[in-house]
């Protein structure tokens, strides 16, 4: 299984971490498992957690890498963090590979405030969505079901509301992956 992760700094710390050693047990090599964010290198979590980058947000600009990430990886990741996500969501090369990805009905696994982006690239009408409190309003006006349930799977998208449930939550995206 190949996973993208992608995130901003200023993410919640949880909600990275655990995902990334998470699917590094599952892949064949820890280059199977690519955080993307807006700086190559370390960056840091709100809590002063740091993380690895190695590929750019703005990579996916490039029609080669698109494309390369569309077709070769199985998972893309989108853990929370306020105020990554409300810069992140901003990036609407991302919410374009956002929508290509779901397109193929491929796995979308988002967390807490990572709902923001399925907001953005407009791919929640009538889906039951889990997502944090804050943002209930937000997933209730984009057209879907707001939930607090631990781990919510509504077709392709797997979505959990809190870093509380990051192993129900994960568990639900490798078991979603593996059913493809």
């Amino acid at each position: 299984m190949k996973s993208l992760i992608i995130t901003w700094s200023g993410f919640q710390d949880q909600e990275l971490i655990y995902p990334y050693y998470r699917l590094t047990e599952e892949c064949d090599s820890v280059e199977d498992v690519v955080v993307m964010a807006n700086s190559i290198g370390k960056i840091s979590g709100i809590l002063g957690c740091t993380m690895t980058c190695t590929a750019l947000v703005s990579d996916l600009s490039i029609p080669d890498n698109f494309n390369r990430y569309l077709n070769e990886y199985d998972l893309l990741v989108l853990p929370g963090g306020v105020k990554a996500l409300e810069k992140l969501r901003q990036e609407q090369i991302v919410i374009e590979f956002i929508q290509k990805w779901n397109s193929k009905e491929k796995i979308i696994a988002s967390t807490c405030h990572g709902a923001q982006l399925l907001i953005s690239a407009k791919i929640i009408l009538n889906k039951k969505i889990a997502g944090y409190y804050s943002i209930m309003d937000d997933i209730n006006n984009a057209g879907a079901i707001y939930t607090k349930e631990p781990v919510v799977i509504d077709g392709n998208i797997v979505t959990s509301p809190h870093y509380d449930y990051m192993g129900q939550w994960m568990k639900g995206a490798i078991n979603a992956v593996n059913l493809l």
